[in-house]
């Protein structure tokens, strides 16, 4: 029962940690350049839903899932934001340009939310509540199950999305080959921009499944970013599908060394693993034939 418990977890874990690495590749993807501002844009997500939140009527204890609708509209903004100031107006030069931009928003966002909520750690709504009902002798929390439903539900939405609509189709032409869907008439800019938005939205909706049992800081956003990473480069570089892959295979090593061992160790031998997945496997666990893209 003890392993069961420490596999939900993991799942819970995750599931959030594959929301912010599809969003990295979704921007990677359309950009083929690196967001290292992405992990800041969750730590915003988070503290947005700490502050919608307080801005609650005197008692009123509001469910995370009630403010996740707000959270995605506003980061989808955030992130469309985020496209025109730190992409779109340097987009052909050097990549390292690129680099240079988001992180220095990254950064922004950083002590921006220093500033409006100080440097401790803060705690979002749960999404339905607290506690948790036993299945034998496994304890099914409320908030890990409704992580686990929530994250399926959006990485669906997205599947969807890219699959069965023509947006969906107009973003993967521009993600596979811009200037060819660029000269069949879909609108490159707009592309970028959506995906910023639906980048930005998943980080969001991250920040607030952290946010409860985990808790979120201004600081967290290169730990998080680098998880995304992690993520990314064992799962392939450029799969969406390895991207989830990746996140639940972090999620599952970190839970099961932490158990064991501590929360350090298990940060230090992830990068360990990483360096052996590197040189067994450079294009990742689930890297994708040459020439194609997810």
């Amino acid at each position: 029962m003890f392993a069961a418990q420490l596999a939900l977890n993991a799942l819970a874990l995750g599931a959030a940690y594959a929301l912010v690495a599809i969003g990295f590749v979704l921007v990677l993807n359309a950009t083929t350049a690196v967001n290292f501002g992405h992990g800041d844009t969750v730590v915003a997500g988070g503290f947005l839903a700490v502050a919608l939140a307080t801005l609650m009527p005197g008692e009123l204890a509001v469910p995370g899932l009630v403010l996740l609708p707000a959270i995605l509209a506003l980061m989808a903004l955030f992130g469309a934001l985020m496209s025109w100031l730190v992409y779109l107006p340097i987009r052909d030069r050097p990549p390292v340009t690129t680099f240079i931009t988001t992180i220095a928003f990254g950064i922004i966002i950083a002590n921006g939310v220093n500033a409006l909520f100080g440097g401790a750690p803060r705690s979002a709504p749960t999404l339905i509540g607290g506690g948790g009902f036993s299945a034998g002798e496994l304890f099914l929390s409320r908030q890990s199950v409704a992580i686990v439903g929530v994250s399926a539900v959006l990485i669906a939405g997205l599947a969807l999305l890219l699959n069965r609509t023509q947006l969906g189709r107009q973003l993967r032409a521009c993600a596979q080959d811009p200037e060819m869907a660029q000269a069949v008439g879909i609108h490159l800019t707009r592309m970028t921009v959506i995906t910023f938005a639906l980048a930005a939205a998943l980080a969001g909706a991250a920040g607030l499944l952290l946010a409860n049992q985990f808790f979120v800081t201004p600081s967290d956003g290169g730990v998080l970013m680098l998880k995304a990473y992690i993520a990314v480069t064992i799962g392939g570089w450029g799969s969406l599908r390895g991207a989830v892959a990746g996140a639940l295979l972090i999620a599952a090593f970190e839970v099961a060394v932490a158990s064991q061992i501590s929360q350090p160790v298990a940060e230090g031998l992830l990068y360990v693993t990483l360096f052996i997945v590197l040189f067994f496997r450079p294009q990742g666990l689930f890297g994708e034939p040459v020439g194609q893209r997810a």
